[in-house]
């Protein structure tokens, strides 16, 4: 997609945004102008990447179901439009190497300077509650060296209850943490412990954002439960 065609739809899906929602947002400040960042925090409803792209000032790239963009059809492209215009990598996450593309897609954003986008959970909390992070976000810091930041979103669950259904109207805030350095671990990004250590610290950092309860498994297990 065209730069111009992303900048002409983040225009308008941000001032749709202003007016109907107003939401605030705390932090920002705290994301660099440039070079290799990640974000990473809750993940409690689908229209969570949309408010985050749109309250951060540079593109964020994301992984999303290739399925987003395979339909067919006037709204099998309109949907392939929108989705790869707000930042959204496709990756067949089914598959068997599922999360080795999504990490590689990960690394290629970051070496490239970009921001990456990451929801440590591997998918939408069941509950409104936050759960263990997956190591993938450790993998990826400290492959790239790229800082960490930890972010929230606060509210976005009333908006799209269930994660399904037209948007509703409440209050939205994001709030971003302060960047994390784990080049102390550089050369440890295949050390099982080092990897949880620092996926449990960003996953601290989410929750003393968001004020979320903690759950000490992964979501996938409590969905299957």
């Amino acid at each position: 997609m065209s730069r111009m065609s992303r900048s002409v739809l983040k225009a308008i899906l941000l001032v749709l945004m202003r007016v109907l929602y107003r939401p605030v947002v705390e932090g920002v400040e705290h994301i660099p102008a440039e070079g290799p960042v990640i974000l990473a925090g809750n993940h409690v409803t689908f229209i969570d990447s949309l408010f985050l792209s749109l309250v951060v000032d540079r593109q964020v790239y994301f992984i999303g179901k290739d399925e987003y963009v395979t339909g067919k059809g006037f709204k099998g492209r309109l949907m392939a439009w929108f989705f790869t215009t707000c930042g959204m990598i496709p990756v067949d996450r089914d598959g068997g190497h599922g999360g080795v593309a999504a990490l590689m897609t990960g690394r290629r954003v970051l070496e490239e300077g970009r921001i990456f986008g990451i929801y440590p959970e591997g998918t939408r909390s069941p509950d409104g509650r936050l759960y263990r992070g997956r190591t993938g976000i450790a993998r990826l810091a400290l492959m790239t060296g790229a800082p960490v930041i930890p972010f929230a979103m606060i509210g976005t669950d009333k908006v799209q209850p269930g994660g399904t259904g037209m948007p509703r109207l409440a209050p939205v805030k994001v709030r971003f943490g302060t960047p994390l350095d784990f080049s102390r671990y550089e050369g440890m990004d295949r050390d099982r412990y080092v990897l949880r250590a620092v996926t449990d610290e960003v996953m601290s950092q989410v929750m003393h954002l968001g004020g979320q309860e903690y759950v000490d498994i992964y979501a996938t297990k409590a969905k299957a439960a």
